[in-house]
């Protein structure tokens, strides 16, 4: 398959009649790092969540890894979100386990009932871990719990549980959206680089339009659920900015 990643007709209406998502078509390639930006309330979120059918869309095709994930049994679903890394605004940490029982669940998918009960991870598994503790910098920090760390630092933990899924995808919804500035540009460059090393797409769902451009290889603007811009961060124009956001002030 050319594409890792191909959406066609994609529709979603949470309220019959009243589409959150207009016939949304998309190739990501292969080693593309695509931000997706747009005002609140245009589908970025849903979009990103229907791909991992966190969000179950009403209508389309969505093909990754050779099948249309809308076309999978439960198991079937269960066995492709393995390869799906997620990213979430809000960490969902759990917030009584320690960074590296946290990094670790990311192994849960591919462990049996009886191994992930009582947390029997490979030892392979827990080597991997503390190297991606050191890549993710938090060497040191494997003891602490979840509740005690900054919102950067969960965001990290949470990064290195989605790469330690092995993912073949990887997606971010709102990853920076809690961060103050100077964190989310870390935070954006270790998740790049995770893409990068595992050779697989990133998908941001993101507001900042200048953090998108810095990152991305690829923007898509969204205005109303629809794809209004599709190219390189430096076609961002003001008027094609204007267009996204409806004409409001869309630097904020």
């Amino acid at each position: 398959m050319a594409h890792g990643l191909s959406i066609r007709r994609l529709e979603k209406s949470y309220i019959a009649g009243k589409p959150v998502l207009h016939g949304i078509n998309l190739d990501i390639g292969q080693h593309e790092v695509v931000a997706i930006i747009g005002p609140s309330g245009t589908g970025k979120s849903t979009l990103i969540r229907c791909i991992n059918r966190l969000v179950q869309p009403t209508a389309g095709e969505i093909w990754f890894q050779g099948q249309d994930l809308l076309t999978l049994s439960r198991r079937g679903l269960r066995e492709a979100r393995r390869q799906i890394g997620m990213v979430f605004q809000e960490y969902n940490l759990v917030e009584r386990l320690t960074v590296m029982e946290n990094i670790l669940c990311g192994r849960l998918g591919y462990m049996s009932a009886w191994s992930a009960w009582w947390r029997r991870y490979h030892p392979q598994d827990i080597e991997q871990a503390f190297a991606l503790l050191e890549q993710v910098g938090l060497s040191g920090l494997e003891h602490q719990r979840a509740d005690s760390l900054s919102g950067g630092q969960r965001q990290r933990v949470g990064i290195a549980r989605a790469v330690m899924q092995h993912p073949k995808l990887l997606l971010a919804d709102e990853p920076t959206s809690s961060l103050d500035p100077k964190t989310s540009v870390e935070v954006m460059q270790i998740l790049v680089d995770m893409g990068q090393q595992l050779q697989i797409p990133i998908v941001i769902n993101m507001h900042d339009v200048v953090l998108a451009q810095k990152f991305a290889s690829r923007i898509i603007g969204m205005s109303g659920g629809s794809i209004v811009y599709d190219g390189a961060p430096g076609g961002l124009s003001e008027s094609m900015l204007q267009a996204i956001y409806g004409g409001e002030t869309w630097l904020h």
